[in-house]
């Protein structure tokens, strides 16, 4: 499975923006999806994840109620939306899928990665 991100970029604190994820080769049915982040010096962590079907998701607490996932297995794409950005969401932001339907919120779990997407939020 190949994953790539797009849809980073520069925005103004409170602004918003919309991340995409692109799985292609073989195929990503039945995968778990998430996104991760990675502040400089800081360890990469957790920022939102769905289960296959979209019946579950989970938040990093820093971003419950400011970002949603969402998934379109028809195309294979899940989507993070950001909005009410802050400083503090500056970061590469990879999106990650695990071979199970099960979602899970540790790097380790996930066994494909994307190239990552710059996101930096101005103040």
């Amino acid at each position: 499975v190949q994953l790539q991100a797009s849809g980073g970029g520069l925005v103004q604190a409170g602004g918003s923006l919309r991340l995409s994820c692109a799985a292609s080769g073989r195929t990503s049915s039945g995968y778990a999806r998430a996104w991760f982040r990675q502040a400089p010096g800081k360890e990469r962590e957790f920022v939102a994840g769905t289960s296959w079907r979209g019946g579950s998701t989970d938040y990093a607490g820093p971003v419950k109620g400011r970002f949603t996932i969402s998934r379109d297995n028809a195309k294979n794409t899940v989507y993070l939306q950001m909005n009410s950005l802050k400083p503090e969401d500056t970061a590469v932001y990879y999106c990650a899928a695990r071979g199970s339907n099960m979602l899970g919120t540790l790097a380790q779990e996930y066994d494909y990665w994307g190239q990552g997407t710059l996101v930096t939020v101005s103040s």
